[in-house]
């Protein structure tokens, strides 16, 4: 695969619309993942990026666990699992020769509640080609070379005008605009509003991609200097490249291929021609914020355009993608199912407060200079307790036992026939899940009946869908009798006893869903 060679294909100058439900200004992981996920529930969304081409850069290189599982639902997890791998061990070198070796990045095994344990090494750049090729498979649309200029809202919708390299502006109408647009966003500045958070120590690393001779690929290579500052080496997975990292110089400002060799010559024990190629670069320079508020009545801000974080521990690209993953159900909700509003203001009451504690999480990580990274930062412990969408109402639970608002964990089952499956198969999709455990006062024809809504899964009682033969399912989820819902992000979003579930179950999708589409199936 040819790196970066992707093309808006799926629109032409002649062809561009001039409606659609949602527009999303930004081609990054944020903004593709997002249009993924609302072109599969059938949302006409339309992505556009003032680049040429998608970002090149391996970049952010650290796919968790928990974003695994949302890629696993987007449908993309194979494709980059198949361009990725796991972080090497890091080797310290000292006058020329590896002095020792140790693993930075903590390995985990997988279990059954949990599939996906470890991080994930994948460039950025064939993340953002994986998702781009999920989202022209889905029918999606990506507009290169086309910067948002300028955008006006009312209560109907969001006018937002388009300027594409060497073409004429155009005006798009959308129900709601996403501003995926990078911690510089053009969006949040037109809004006005504010970002706050914590100042970072003044600083600056230089990036780049390169290729090398005579050196390994199974380590991850790191110089340190006498002053502290380091020089560190990635083998990146799938490629021939080397991610290349650089404490930069005081003043630095030149990115160029010759600093590039420069600088790994006097600060490793590589000689400059050994520099064979130098793919790509960047000066980085560590900020952290978060936007003071991520809605402002149609336009939402999302990824880096509502926070932005010291890349200290993998966390900044991971929580964008997460923000793309809830707020894309909330918007499917209320376009296809008219949802009410404040489905939609949810949105930032669930994912400011995760921003602030991952913001606390990269910064201590940061000062700290902290190299171990461990299952604290997998984000699997994400939830919503507090959310105004959770309902728990259960009693005597046992401990660990997940309640509304916390992630549904998978587990291996096996289907009526025998044949083996598992939850996560079950709940992958666009739809919310009823997870009815053991024998349960569950009348399906008083639920609604459309299965790209709403899906009724019966593990154990009278007329089971899935049977718990290795226990699985109880070991996750408790062993008395219950109805759980599944959000379709994977969250718990009601709790309840078996005893009038129906009554619970229908009271918790009036959060969700409109009064047409919660028409019972009978």
């Amino acid at each position: 695969m040819e790196l970066n060679n992707v093309k808006d294909s799926a629109v032409v100058a002649d062809d561009l619309p001039t409606t659609v439900d949602v527009l999303i200004a930004g081609a990054g992981p944020t903004g593709l993942a997002l249009g993924v996920d609302l072109a599969r529930r059938g949302v006409r969304a339309l992505v556009v990026e003032r680049q040429e081409r998608l970002s090149p850069g391996a970049r952010g290189t650290g796919l968790q666990p928990r974003t695994q599982e949302v890629y696993e639902d987007l449908g993309v997890l194979e494709a980059i699992q198949a361009v990725g791998g796991l972080y090497p061990p890091t080797a310290l070198w000292e006058n020329g020769r590896i002095a020792r070796v140790h693993e930075m990045i903590e390995r985990v095994d997988p279990t059954p509640a949990v599939p996906h344990s470890n991080t994930l090494m994948v460039p950025q750049f064939r993340n953002l080609e994986v998702l781009h090729a999920r989202l022209t498979e889905l029918g999606g649309s990506v507009l290169l070379g086309t910067g948002l200029t300028d955008f006006t809202q009312d209560t109907d919708g969001v006018t937002v005008r388009l300027q594409r390299v060497g073409g004429a502006p155009h005006t798009v109408r959308a129900a709601y605009l996403v501003a995926a647009d990078g911690g510089r966003s053009t969006v949040r500045r037109a809004l006005g509003v504010g970002m706050s958070g914590p100042s970072l120590e003044p600083g600056a690393a230089l990036l780049a991609d390169v290729r090398i001779d005579g050196l390994d690929r199974d380590h991850w290579h790191r110089w340190v200097l006498p002053n502290g500052a380091f020089t560190a080496l990635l083998p990146l997975a799938g490629t021939d490249l080397f991610q290349t990292l650089i404490a930069a110089p005081e003043g630095t400002t030149d990115t160029s291929p010759e600093t590039i060799r420069t600088l790994l010559a006097a600060r490793t024990h590589l000689a400059a021609d050994q520099i064979r190629e130098v793919v790509w670069t960047s000066l980085f320079r560590p900020r952290a914020g978060m936007a003071d508020t991520y809605r402002d009545g149609r336009v939402f801000l999302a990824g880096d355009a509502a926070h932005i974080h010291s890349p200290a521990g993998g966390q900044g690209l991971n929580t964008s993608v997460q923000d793309a993953y809830n707020l894309g159900w909330k918007l499917g909700q209320v376009l296809r199912y008219g949802a009410p509003d404040s489905l939609l203001d949810s949105y930032g009451t669930e994912r400011r407060p995760i921003a602030a504690r991952i913001l606390d999480t990269s910064t201590r990580l940061h000062r700290s200079g902290s190299l171990h990274r461990g299952r604290d930062l997998h984000q699997l412990d994400i939830g919503y307790p507090d959310s105004p969408l959770t309902r728990e109402l259960r009693t005597d639970l046992a401990e660990g036992t997940p309640v509304a608002g916390d992630r549904a964990p998978d587990a291996p089952c096996r289907t009526a026939d025998g044949s083996p499956t598992r939850l996560f198969d079950a709940y992958q999709g666009p739809h919310f899940t009823v997870l009815a455990l053991g024998d349960v006062e569950l009348d399906e024809s008083q639920l609604p009946a459309d299965p790209a809504l709403l899906r009724i899964v019966r593990v154990g009682g009278p007329a089971p869908n899935l049977l718990d033969a290795e226990g699985h399912v109880q070991d996750a989820y408790g062993s008395g009798p219950a109805v759980v819902l599944v959000r379709p992000d994977g969250y718990l979003a009601l709790g309840a006893p078996a005893k009038d579930a129906t009554t619970h179950v229908s009271a918790a999708l009036t959060d969700f869903v409109g009064t047409a589409a919660l028409q019972p199936a009978g």
